[in-house]
């Protein structure tokens, strides 16, 4: 064989192994990116856009429980707090889409367009959707030694202290923050609002008599209603809460003259953009089996929550509910104009 037939033939060898190379590359790409389908072992992190110690970690924990439960896997919680829930979402979004980095989220995934014109991220199109988890009341509640027995004294009490109450929340785009806006709209009262940063400080300023009221998810404040340390004026859910002894007795708003007042926080899960279709699949089935957890339906129920089983359990339409919220929301944060800041 001559010297060019046989570089020829060389040249030929290396394609052909440069060839296979390419395709184990490829091979293992995919191996990778469903990994997490044969590697339960691996555990996860849940991301909670909020600090410790409020009604987000609260139920972050309980999903962790459940979610372990039904992966057979570990679940971290990593709380990242900032900008109203935007900075820890924002970091959800670019995380390595494996499957293996989730965000539990609120209303704020609908409400942050509109309070956030230069938002980092995109709600609808940096996340693949999982599924509704958990809906929450909202409660009306005050400060102890505040003189108000009930709502007709306490409205009465606000008008007569027009421009001196002060309103608590966890901070822009809280739930506690959309709930007094939304109430302070409604009834045209000047309420002093007072910005914390989580709802754990704020409910620690109202327990020492800082600040006069909070609306506030029940998950969170239940356990100071149930020590008396704090009175629940109204709750903001369309039907009394008659499940939860101690606010089975408690109006609902719109029972008490404001029409239409309707207010519960919706959770959901999301995954990043991206995410493999067999760890979507593989998530899906175990939040299906969350949702029918004794413990988890439990700790939901105990505070006034549901457990969502209706169809925005489902990614698609989890999905849908979400895009028409964020025009909702939208509308409404717009309308509001500087208050809403």
């Amino acid at each position: 064989m001559g010297r060019s037939a046989w570089n020829f033939k060389r040249r030929r060898l290396a394609w052909a192994w440069a060839g296979k190379g390419l395709a184990i590359t490829l091979a293992w790409s995919g191996v990778l990116a469903s990994v997490w389908a044969v590697e339960p072992e691996r555990s996860l992190t849940l991301i909670v856009p909020f600090p410790a110690g409020g009604p987000s970690d609260q139920l972050a924990r309980n999903l962790a429980r459940a979610l372990g439960k039904a992966l057979a896997t570990g679940v971290q919680i990593e709380n990242i707090g900032g900008g109203g829930g935007t900075v820890g979402v924002q970091k959800a979004a670019r995380a390595q889409p494996d499957g293996r980095t989730l965000l539990l989220h609120h209303i704020g995934m609908a409400t942050a367009p509109a309070l956030y014109p230069a938002l980092p991220y995109k709600p609808l199109d940096d996340f693949e959707y999982l599924g509704l988890l958990q809906e929450v009341p909202m409660t009306l509640v005050g400060r102890p030694g505040l003189p108000a027995k009930d709502y007709a004294q306490l409205s009465a009490w606000m008008v007569a202290n027009r421009g001196k109450v002060n309103w608590a929340n966890a901070g822009q785009g809280s739930a506690s923050h959309l709930c007094g806006l939304m109430f302070r709209n409604v009834t045209r009262l000047d309420l002093r609002s007072v910005r914390y940063r989580g709802a754990s400080p704020a409910m620690a300023d109202l327990l020492a008599g800082q600040v006069d009221l909070m609306c506030d998810m029940s998950t969170d404040t239940l356990a100071q209603i149930r020590k008396g340390r704090i009175r629940a004026y109204a709750v903001t859910s369309s039907h009394r809460l008659t499940q939860v002894p101690e606010l089975a007795d408690v109006p609902t708003l719109d029972e008490l003259g404001l029409k239409g007042f309707s207010v519960t926080v919706w959770y959901g899960l999301y995954a990043p953009a991206g995410t493999p279709k067999p760890a979507l699949e593989r998530l899906a089935s175990a939040l299906q089996r969350v949702r029918a957890d004794p413990d988890f339906i439990e700790g939901a129920s105990v505070a006034g929550a549901s457990v969502v089983v209706d169809v925005r359990g489902q990614g698609l339409e989890h999905k849908r509910f979400v895009k028409a919220e964020i025009i909702k929301w939208g509308a409404a944060l717009r309308a509001a104009g500087d208050e809403a800041n």
